[in-house]
């Protein structure tokens, strides 16, 4: 089979693994050596699905043993096969980096036999790239669940980043849909990779030229939709996996139906894309805003809100903390003040030192006023000419996409729906808005 070839069956099967993340680790180009990574992020461009991409992300082989249902590339599937050899990956991706279409590597495979035959094919084009071109770029490796650790080990050593994916959100799900997977054999990789990188980190205060293993840390990702488990679920998953695993961070990748089968949502179902937007955005809540899964979710309320992010909803589920007094609120009790960002709340701790701030100081500051002048006073008072009508609050409370899905489904506007059927879950939605207290 020729190379271009190949590499169309080999990008393509490699789609649907989400890597849109900046490399997270800084290494400077040496005389001698090609390329350099960085840790405010490298290049961006975006694949025909919309998916933003960073890299040659590609997959070693699609010639899988296993039989996930949810895998285009899974065993009794009937989709065209290639493979490449060690070589043939390590020479592609040098091509690509000198003509500067890519800034680093994404390699994952299929199971090619074994687990342990996978990995060492993955070592030699690591081995290939790092120490025979000298290549200093940054290189994500999919690890392979079941390899042995001395090998996850040799990988970690030549990667930037690692990840093993979780798959699904609960072992009876992975056990229903991936027969040849277990929740232990996907957790003790990344068990492993934590322990080493947490060791590693420790050897490098001691030995400053000790080899670095994954500098960037490791990921996960989980498919969203192809199951039941709700979003309350998903992200206590989440929460244990970052408190557990130190994981850099999880990602989410909405189910698309790609190959019948009678366990899975059929053909016509369309993915779901905002409920992964909305798991999104509280991921960040969690990992950068000092909010536990269980105040934002619970099992009597397991779905994230459709018309509200789940910071604002939080916030009109709690009105009776607010409004605050923007002078002596405490960090923590800012970073919970819809339109308040994780910098804004710095910002705002920095400027008061100097005098006691005043709305226009806000605005200039960075907060988005629209929404934080519900929840805040300023000097004792309200902002002068707030509105308090219901309906203007929610407004603001949404984003311009929000509110044209919010009239869209309560049938105020009159035109053809690109999102979800009409559900239980948004007859909740709209009957809560309409009776969630205010913080007036």
């Amino acid at each position: 089979m020729e190379l271009n070839e190949k590499l169309r069956i080999l990008g393509d099967a490699a789609k649907y693994d989400a890597a849109c993340t900046s490399s997270g680790t800084d290494r400077k180009g040496s005389r001698g050596s090609m390329g350099s990574a960085h840790a405010s992020g490298i290049c961006h461009s975006f694949a025909g699905d919309g998916r933003c991409i960073s890299l040659l992300k590609v997959l070693l082989s699609n010639a899988c043993a296993y039989d996930c249902a949810y895998c285009v590339n899974r065993r009794s599937n009937d989709v065209p096969r290639a493979s490449f050899t060690p070589r043939e990956l390590a020479d592609l991706t040098m091509q690509f980096y000198r003509r500067n279409y890519i800034e680093g590597l994404f390699l994952s495979s299929g199971v090619i036999g074994t687990p342990d035959n996978t990995c060492e094919k993955m070592i030699a084009v690591l081995r290939i790239l790092r120490e025979e071109y000298r290549f200093r770029g940054y290189i994500h490796a999919k690890a392979i669940p079941g390899a042995d650790p001395i090998l996850i080990r040799h990988l970690g050593l030549l990667a930037d980043r690692m990840s093993v994916n979780i798959e699904m959100p609960s072992s009876a799900s992975l056990t229903r849909l991936a027969p040849n997977k277990t929740k232990k054999a996907i957790l003790a990789p990344m068990d492993y990779m934590s322990q080493r990188i947490e060791e590693n980190s420790r050897d490098l205060v001691r030995y400053r030229h000790a080899p670095k293993f994954a500098p960037a840390g490791q990921s996960t990702q989980m498919i969203i939709g192809a199951s039941p488990e709700t979003d309350y679920h998903i992200l206590k998953l989440s929460e244990g996996l970052y408190r557990r695993y130190g994981l850099k961070r999880v990602f989410f990748s909405a189910y698309v139906p790609v190959v019948p089968h009678p366990l899975l949502p059929g053909a016509d179902t369309p993915p779901p894309l905002w409920r992964e937007h909305r798991l999104y955005q509280a991921d960040w809540l969690l990992r950068f805003y000092g909010f536990d899964a269980d105040e934002l979710l619970d099992e009597e309320h397991a779905a994230l809100h459709p018309y509200l992010d789940p910071k604002c909803h939080w916030a009109l589920r709690h009105s009776g903390l607010f409004p605050l007094e923007v002078n002596r609120a405490s960090h923590e009790e800012l970073l919970r003040v819809p339109g308040i960002g994780a910098k804004s709340a710095w910002r705002i701790l920095q400027a008061r030192r100097a005098c006691p701030l005043s709305w226009d100081a806000l605005e200039k500051i960075g907060v988005v006023m629209k929404r934080a002048q519900y929840f805040l006073l300023c000097r004792g008072k309200r902002k002068p000419g707030l509105e308090t009508r219901r309906n203007t609050l929610l407004a603001a409370m949404m984003s311009e996409r929000e509110r044209k899905r919010y009239l869209l489904e309560s049938g105020e506007v009159q035109q053809l729906s690109l999102f979800e059927q009409e559900t239980a879950t948004f007859l909740s939605a709209r009957r809560e808005l309409e009776s969630l207290p205010l913080p007036l």
